[in-house]
């Protein structure tokens, strides 16, 4: 689809009309949506299925786990929850501004723009978009255009399910984009690379849209010596190989403390082997990167970092293949460590003294996620303290990713503001905070004159 800044301008200029018409605020309205986008998930479930497989050879239960089924569980969050959610919330009131009653109302935004990556082609679109319906937005919804099965499937769905004046989908590539990011809307959500991310804020800065960034960054896993060899392999190469390492919050690079480097390492090489078998190529579970582009930049890493492959390395052009790799004896400075990896390239550093080691974190711009393995109570502690990042995990990967009741978001280069269940509906309303008085109590203490209401107000204002 190719529209004008003009094009652009009519379709915002129909969704602010039918927003400021009050329906998309009716509670039972939001509801009555929700249902529908439910209703209309499960019964193309088959076609996302496809479409996520013909785009990124996402197995059947990797693409039901990580997108369908991720969707489906928040809306029923949703469901649940926004009567709550949308009661004026009281608070108190201090004594020197009695009598009246404080409260705080959440507003939509009105018109609101989302746009999609492609690693998490549904998910990452739908999910936001559930969060702008449940907070009474309109929106309008750009999916990735590397991921053109999704997108068809996702153009499908919006389309049977909701009028355009509400929410629709628009599609097109860089000039597409430019003109998208422009435009007068209220709300700018956007996920995708740090690079991109900066060209978004700059143009929201432009009209002061407000905006949520999702990007990514080098995410780092530390494991200690006291750490469970065993569960820590298992859950490294899950989280690092899912979806081919095209996970924003995969561990990017592997610290590890150098007594049980060799022991971790060798763990590693047979969890992935019993995942994938010794011919990944030909396993159902395993997936493709995304295009040439992207398989060019990681098979780019992999000949710079050849002398470092402890296992892996294989890859087929024809194919958009690239097997397991792990690289060991990396340094900080090496190919490999000078920007997120984004596919299934886990290079291993060893480290001696856990702060030394978190110093060098520190010194590389704030990541998304961050994960330690560790059986030392004081070292968790210490790594949740001591590191800034969006969030993570202790003796895990990615996992927090999936609890509805966790805010999920970036700090700093890795983005801004966090969503997901209830955080998803706070970021796409305004806290509109109101005090009301009552006209029968005169309040002529605050009026000048003051004279000596000075000594009378002293006592209540500090």
């Amino acid at each position: 689809m190719n529209f004008t800044a003009d094009d652009m301008q009519s379709m915002i200029q129909t969704q602010q009309d039918f927003y400021f018409s009050g329906k998309t605020k009716s509670v039972e309205f939001r509801k009555r949506m929700l249902k529908r986008l439910y209703d209309a998930i499960l019964d193309r479930e088959d076609a996302i299925t496809q479409a996520l497989h013909k785009d990124l050879g996402k197995s059947s239960f990797e693409a039901y786990a990580t997108e369908i089924g991720f969707v489906l569980s928040s809306i029923s969050f949703m469901l649940k929850s926004i009567d709550d959610w949308v009661k004026p919330q009281k608070v108190k009131t201090p004594m020197h501004l009695q009598p009246a009653k404080s409260f705080i109302v959440r507003e939509p935004y009105g018109v609101v723009l989302i746009i999609g990556p492609f690693n998490y082609p549904f998910q990452l679109v739908i999910e936001p978009l559930i969060g702008a319906i449940v907070g009474g937005n309109c929106a309008m919804v750009k999916p990735s255009e590397m991921t053109m099965h999704t997108c068809q499937v996702i153009g499908d769905i919006i389309e049977e399910v909701f009028p355009p004046h509400y929410i629709r989908v628009v599609e097109g590539e860089r000039e597409e984009i430019s003109a998208l990011i422009h435009a007068p809307f209220d709300y700018i959500f956007f996920t995708g690379s740090t690079t991109v991310g900066k060209i978004v804020m700059k143009a929201a800065a432009e009209r002061l849209t407000p905006i949520t960034l999702e990007l990514g960054g080098k995410s780092p896993v530390i494991v200690d010596q006291t750490a469970n060899l065993d569960h820590a392999a298992e859950r490294i190469v899950w989280g690092k190989f899912i979806n081919t390492g095209q996970t924003c919050v995969a561990p990017d690079y592997l610290l590890v403390h150098k007594s049980v480097k060799e022991a971790l390492t060798k763990r590693m090489i047979r969890v992935i082997q019993k995942f994938f078998s010794k011919n990944p190529i030909d396993s159902p579970d395993y997936g493709r990167i995304i295009n040439e582009k992207h398989f060019n930049r990681i098979t780019e890493i992999i000949e710079k970092e050849s002398a470092h492959i402890v296992y892996g390395g294989q890859y087929e052009r024809t194919k958009l293949f690239v097997a397991p790799t792990l690289l060991s004896n990396v340094h900080w400075g090496s190919p490999s460590m000078e920007e997120e990896i984004f596919g299934p390239v886990l290079p291993i550093i060893e480290y001696d003294n856990l702060g030394e080691a978190m110093h060098r974190i520190r010194q590389q711009p704030k990541s998304l996620a961050a994960y330690m393995f560790t059986e030392n109570e004081r070292a968790a502690n210490y790594f949740v303290e001591n590191l800034p990042f969006g969030g993570g995990c202790i003796n895990d990967t990615i996992s927090h990713v999936g609890n509805i009741h966790l805010p999920f978001g970036g700090v700093g280069a890795s983005g801004m503001n966090a969503y997901h269940g209830k955080a998803s509906f706070e970021l796409f309303t305004h806290a509109k905070s109101m005090l009301q008085r009552p006209t029968k109590v005169p309040m002529r203490l605050a009026f000048p004159p003051y004279k000596n209401k000075l000594k009378l107000i002293k006592p209540f204002i500090r």
